[in-house]
């Protein structure tokens, strides 16, 4: 999918995104980002914040650059940041394909909901990778394809609906660990039957 496509898509979610999917999205969003250890004074990137479901839950004492391509999500990332007096937050409009930082910027980077989003996910990777320090954390929370036979033929069904809604429902968690790069130390599920992974990986350049 073309990056215009996905910001037309993303702005028209802007309005409804944390009434759509904060029920689904942000449970593990919150696991996520409280197990990762995240210390006093670290640098830390969250890629593709859209409306900010997950900026409440940085320890005031790091530092956090929330980015993501849609500004009218960023609108309502900025409103929380200013509501909830989030001064160790800063959000800025980028590509997550093309991240405007030196290497071996940040010390942990974050990344819900992305992966199958963007044209490129190992594009995206390889940046990620570039950006956060050697030995750095990089923690993801996405849908992968599943491992379950019946599941993957819907998913295989539904993945030309789930583009023109946003998102690719056909990437398959082990091919995109092998490829990524990274270290993956955890891959798991809060619920037994769940449709997304959180993995906790380490960055081996």
């Amino acid at each position: 999918m073309e990056l215009d496509s996905i910001k037309k898509i993303y702005a028209g979610y802007s309005n409804v995104y944390d009434a759509l999917f904060k029920r689904f999205f942000y449970p593990r969003i919150k696991h996520a980002i409280n197990y990762m250890d995240i210390k006093q004074g670290e640098r830390v990137l969250d890629v593709g914040v859209g409306t900010g479901l997950s900026l409440g839950e940085y320890p005031k004492s790091c530092r956090v650059v929330a980015v993501d391509l849609s500004f009218e999500m960023l609108k309502k990332a900025k409103e929380k940041v200013g509501k909830n007096r989030l001064g160790h937050i800063k959000v800025l409009n980028m590509d997550a394909m093309n991240i405007a930082f030196r290497d071996d910027s940040f010390d942990k980077v974050f990344i819900s909901h992305v992966v199958t989003v963007v044209p490129d996910p190992y594009k995206l990777m390889s940046e990620v990778r570039r950006v956060c320090k050697r030995g750095g954390q990089v923690v993801i929370v996405n849908h992968f394809k599943s491992s379950n036979k019946m599941v993957e033929l819907v998913e295989k069904l539904i993945n030309p609906v789930c583009k023109k809604i946003g998102w690719r429902s056909d990437l398959c968690l082990n091919e995109f660990i092998r490829r990524s790069g990274l270290n993956v130390r955890q891959k798991y599920m809060l619920k037994k039957l769940d449709f997304w992974h959180i993995l906790f990986a380490t960055n081996e350049k």
